[in-house]
C-alpha cells in the first residue's frame, strides 16, 4: 500500500510538471502593463489606487497601489483596449486616454497621468466602506464579523452561533443546515480536534480577533476530503498597514455570573518584513442547568423511572498567544512563521439528584451525586510557509510545516449518596476519583503548486501528509475500606496513531461565459487503535474523491452554478476510544473502536442575482452514517456512537441582503431542510425516521447619528437527528456601538438572548429508553467593550497571505 501512495504522489507530480511543459509553447506571453501618477508639480504620488478598466465598458479588470516612486504595475494582462483610473485623497479622479494592449507584448506603458488638488479644500469628510455582514460568493458564504456590533466581547463559539445555518448543539457538535460533520479550519488551517476540545478553543479566542468566517458546503478537491457537510474557515486579522499600529480591547459580561475579557493586537511593518503579535485573556463563568425524564423497560416488560436534575456551573480562564512574521525575500518570495498557543484551566461543578421508582413522583430511592473535575489544557503550534510565484503569469507554489502539540489534564472526584424514600441513608456512599493525562501531537506538511497552462486553463496540484498521535491514560480509582485504591473495571489507556498522505489534481477551464473546474483527490489513511490489554484494531484504505463545479453567467444580473463532491468523516479520536466515563452510578459514556468512516456525496445547484440574492437546492446521501446513541445495560443507560446504514438530506437555501434606506439594512438568511436516517441492526432493531424542518435568522442594521444598532433574531424549528427529536429553539440578540476620536476610540454595548428564551431541549423514544432532557444555559449575556485603536492605520500596503495559524484534530474531551 505504502508503495501504491508512494505512485499516486510521483503520478500527480509528473502530471503536473508534464501539463506545465506540454502547454508552456501552447500559452501566448501575459502582457504587463505600468504607469506613473505625477502631481502638478510633477512629483510622484505614492499610495493611490490606481485600476485597470475595460475601454468598451467600464469593467474594473484589476487594482493595484501606486508605489513610492508613484508606479503602479498590473500582472497577466491580455490583448485589448484599456483605460486607467486613479484616485488618491486631496487630488481629483484622474482618467487616461484608452490604450491598446497588443497581442504577443510584453510589456505596454500606459498614458502618464497628471492629478491635479482638489478645487475645494477637503473638511471633516469620512468616507466609509462597510462589507455588508452576509456576503454570498460563487463557492462560500462569507460572514464579515470584524464590524459587527454583536462581535464585540464575544468569544469564537459564540459568533460561530450566529453564522447562517449552523447550530451548536448541547455536546458542542457543530452543523450546517442540519449535518454534523462539519470540518473547521483557521486561517485556511485544519483544527485537528474533537468537538469538546475545539469548543475550548472557539471559547477562548477573543471574536476581536476574528476577520470573517466563511461557510463553504461543497469545498473542490484542493481542501481536505474531512467533513460531510462542508467547512467552516475563520480568518483571523492580519496586518495590511505600514508602520506600527494595534489596538487594545477591555470588555465586562454579566449574566448569572460575572465575565471580563481583554486582548492586545500589535503589528509592525517596515520594508520588507512584517510582524504580528496578538495576546488575549479571559475568565468565563457559565451556568447550565439540566433536567432529564427517562423510562427504561427491561426485558420482562417492567419499568424503571428515573427523574434528574443537574446545576453544572463551569469556570473557565483562557490566556491565548499568537506571533508571527512574513519576509519578503523578493517581490516574488515570501517566507513566514507563526507561533501560537494557549494554556487554558476549567473548573466544572456538578450538583445532580436522582429520584428512582416504579413511576414518576412515586420514589423508590434517590441519589444524590457531586462532581469536582479540574482541567488543564495546553498547546503549542508552529507553522513555517514559503510563498514563491515562479513568473508574471500566475504560477505559483507554496509550501506549509506544522506542528502542533496539545497537553490536557482532568482531575475529577465524584461522590455519591444513596437514600431511601423517607431520606434515611439507604447504605454506604460511593466516591470515585479519575485522573486523565493526555497528549495529542500533530505534524503536517504540505505544497500547493497552480499553473495557468493558457489563458482561459489552470492546472492546480498538490500533494499532503499529516501524522497524529493521541495518548489518554485513565487512572480510576475507587475509595474502599478507608482508602482510594485501582479501580481496575476502569483504569486503562488508549493509544490512536493516524497517517493521512494525499494528493490532488484541480482543472479549471474558463470560456466567455461559463467555467468548469474538474478535480480529484486522493487519500491514503492509516490507522491504529490500541485499548492497552486488547488487541490493537488496525485499518488502512485508499479513497478516491472526485469533485466537479460549473458555472454559467446568463447575463449581468444572473448567474447559475452547479457542484458536486465526495466527502468523508473519519470517527473522533475519542468516539473510538472504548474508555468508559463515568457520571452517575446509572449514567455513563463510552467510544467504540470499531466505528467505520462516513461517506457522503454533495451535490447543490445555486442561482444569484444581481450578485447579491441567492437561492441554493442541496441534495447528500450519506453511508456508514455515525450517529451518537443512548442505550441501555440494565438500569443503566450510556451514551456511545454507532454506524447506520445510511442518512439523506435534502435543503433550499435562501440568502438576500437588502437596503431600505441609507440608515436601514439587514439580511434574511433561511433554509428549509429534511434529514433522514436509516438503519437495520441499530440495537438489534430496525429504524426508519425522518422529519423535516426550517431554520432561519434576519439580522437588521440601523446607522443615525454616528451610532450603529443591530438587532439578529434566530429560529429552528423542531427537527430528527439520529435517535433524536430537536424542540424548537429561539432568540434575540441586540447591540449598539459609537466611535470617538476620529475612530480611535470605540465602544460597543449588547446583550445576547435579550428575553432569555434559548435553550436545548430534546428527547427520544427508542429501544427500551425513553427520556426527556431540558437545558437551559446561560444564555442571557449583556456586554460592554472598548476598544483603543493606536499608531498608523492610514497607509495601506498590498496583503500578503497569511502564513498557517493552529493544526489541530479530531478530539474530544472527557473526565
Amino acid at each position: 500500500m505504502k508503495a501504491i501512495i508512494h505512485n499516486i504522489f510521483y503520478t500527480l507530480l509528473l502530471v503536473a510538471i508534464s501539463c506545465s511543459v506540454s502547454f508552456a509553447q501552447q500559452a501566448p506571453p501575459a502582457a504587463k502593463v505600468s504607469g506613473a501618477l505625477v502631481n502638478e508639480q510633477g512629483k510622484p504620488l505614492d499610495y493611490a489606487t490606481v485600476s485597470l478598466l475595460r475601454a468598451s465598458d467600464s469593467t474594473v479588470v484589476k487594482g493595484a497601489l501606486s508605489n513610492d516612486a508613484g508606479v503602479y504595475v498590473f500582472d497577466n494582462i491580455k490583448a485589448g483596449n484599456y483605460i486607467i483610473k486613479a484616485t488618491v485623497v486631496g487630488y481629483q479622479k484622474a482618467v487616461s486616454k484608452s490604450f491598446t494592449v497588443p497581442a504577443n507584448t510584453p510589456h505596454v506603458t500606459a498614458p502618464a497621468l497628471n492629478l491635479h488638488t482638489g478645487s475645494t479644500e477637503l473638511k471633516a469628510v469620512t468616507i466609509t466602506a462597510t462589507k455588508p455582514l452576509i456576503e454570498r460568493k460563487i463557492d462560500r458564504t462569507v460572514m464579515n464579523v470584524e464590524n459587527s456590533v454583536l462581535a464585540a466581547g464575544n468569544t469564537a463559539m459564540e459568533i460561530l452561533e450566529r453564522a447562517p445555518g449552523v447550530t451548536v448543539d448541547k455536546d458542542d457538535n457543530i452543523s450546517l443546515k442540519g449535518k454534523q460533520g462539519v470540518t473547521v479550519m483557521i486561517n485556511d488551517k485544519l483544527t485537528y480536534l474533537t468537538a469538546a476540545q475545539l469548543a475550548t478553543l472557539l471559547r477562548s479566542t477573543d471574536g476581536n480577533t476574528i476577520k470573517s468566517i466563511e461557510i463553504i458546503t461543497n469545498p473542490s478537491a484542493k481542501y481536505d476530503a474531512a467533513g460531510n457537510s462542508g467547512i467552516i474557515n475563520i480568518k483571523l486579522k492580519k496586518n495590511t498597514q505600514s508602520g506600527t499600529n494595534g489596538s487594545i480591547t477591555v470588555g465586562g459580561a454579566k449574566s448569572k455570573y460575572w465575565r471580563d475579557n481583554s486582548s492586545l493586537n500589535l503589528n509592525h511593518k517596515q520594508g520588507n518584513l512584517n510582524v504580528f503579535t496578538s495576546l488575549s485573556r479571559g475568565d468565563n463563568k457559565r451556568g447550565h442547568d439540566i433536567g432529564i425524564d427517562r423510562i427504561i423497560t427491561d426485558s420482562l416488560g417492567n419499568k424503571t423511572y428515573f427523574n434528574q436534575k443537574s446545576n453544572l456551573p463551569s469556570i473557565n480562564h483562557y490566556n491565548n498567544y499568537r506571533l508571527g512574521a512574513d519576509y519578503d525575500l523578493t517581490p516574488k518570495h515570501t517566507i513566514g512563521f507563526v507561533v501560537s498557543g494557549y494554556s487554558n484551566s476549567e473548573k466544572d461543578l456538578n450538583d445532580n439528584r436522582t429520584i428512582i421508582g416504579k413511576q414518576f413522583g412515586v420514589p423508590d430511592s434517590s441519589l444524590h451525586t457531586t462532581s469536582d473535575i479540574r482541567q488543564t489544557y495546553k498547546n503549542f503550534a508552529l507553522n513555517l510557509n514559503d510563498r514563491l510565484k515562479l513568473d508574471t503569469s500566475g504560477q505559483e507554489l507554496s509550501i506549509d510545516l506544522d506542528y502542533s502539540k496539545f497537553k490536557n489534564n482532568s482531575n475529577a472526584m465524584y461522590n455519591t449518596d444513596y437514600f431511601l424514600p423517607d431520606g434515611s441513608i439507604q447504605h454506604e456512599p460511593q466516591m470515585l476519583r479519575n485522573q486523565t493525562p493526555s497528549t495529542i501531537s500533530i505534524y503536517t506538511g504540505k505544497a500547493d503548486y497552480t499553473k495557468p497552462l493558457t489563458k482561459t486553463i489552470k492546472l492546480e496540484a498538490g500533494v499532503k501528509f499529516s501524522s497524529v498521535k493521541t495518548d489518554n491514560d485513565l487512572q480510576a480509582q475507587i475509595f474502599s475500606n478507608g482508602a482510594y485504591i485501582n479501580d481496575t473495571t476502569r483504569t486503562n489507556r488508549f493509544i490512536y496513531t493516524e497517517k493521512i498522505n494525499a494528493g490532488y489534481l484541480n482543472l479549471n477551464k474558463q470560456f466567455k461565459k461559463f467555467s468548469v473546474q474538474l478535480g480529484l483527490r486522493a487519500e491514503q489513511t492509516r490507522s491504529t487503535g490500541n485499548l492497552i490489554g486488547s488487541t490493537p484494531v488496525k485499518r488502512s484504505y485508499l479513497n478516491l474523491f472526485p469533485s466537479v463545479f460549473i458555472n454559467q453567467t446568463i447575463n449581468d444580473k444572473n448567474e447559475v452554478s452547479f457542484s458536486y463532491s465526495r466527502r468523508i468523516d473519519r470517527p473522533g479520536y475519542d468516539d473510538l476510544n472504548p474508555f468508559v466515563y463515568y457520571l452517575d452510578p446509572y449514567t455513563y459514556s463510552q467510544g467504540n473502536a470499531f466505528l467505520n468512516p462516513q461517506y457522503t456525496q454533495n451535490f447543490e445547484l445555486n442561482y444569484t442575482y444581481n450578485k447579491t440574492i441567492n437561492v441554493s437546492l442541496g441534495y447528500s446521501h450519506t453511508t456508514d452514517a455515525i450517529t451518537e446513541l443512548i442505550l441501555t445495560e440494565g438500569k443503566r443507560s450510556f451514551e456511545t456512537h454507532q454506524n447506520l446504514q445510511t442518512q439523506t438530506g435534502y435543503n433550499v437555501n435562501v440568502n438576500t441582503p437588502f437596503t431600505i434606506t441609507k440608515w436601514w439594512e439587514g439580511n434574511v438568511n433561511a433554509t428549509a431542510f429534511y434529514l433522514g436516517f436509516k438503519s437495520d441492526t441499530l440495537a438489534g432493531q430496525k429504524f426508519n425516521d425522518g422529519q423535516w424542518a426550517f431554520q432561519g435568522r434576519t439580522t437588521q442594521t440601523f446607522k443615525f447619528a454616528g451610532y450603529r444598532f443591530e438587532v439578529t433574531g434566530d429560529y429552528q424549528s423542531s427537527l430528527t437527528y439520529g435517535i433524536y427529536k430537536i424542540r424548537p429553539r429561539y432568540s434575540v440578540d441586540m447591540g449598539v456601538s459609537k466611535s470617538f476620536m476620529e475612530k480611535k476610540f470605540n465602544i460597543k454595548a449588547s446583550c445576547d438572548d435579550i428575553f432569555n428564551i434559548r435553550r436545548n431541549d430534546l428527547s427520544s423514544q427508542v429501544v427500551n429508553n425513553n427520556f426527556v432532557i431540558k437545558q437551559k444555559n446561560d444564555t442571557r449575556v449583556m456586554r460592554l467593550t472598548f476598544t483603543y485603536n493606536f499608531g498608523n492605520s492610514s497607509i495601506k500596503m498590498r496583503q500578503h497571505r497569511s502564513g498557517a495559524d493552529d493544526e489541530k484534530g479530531r478530539v474530544k474531551g472527557n473526565n
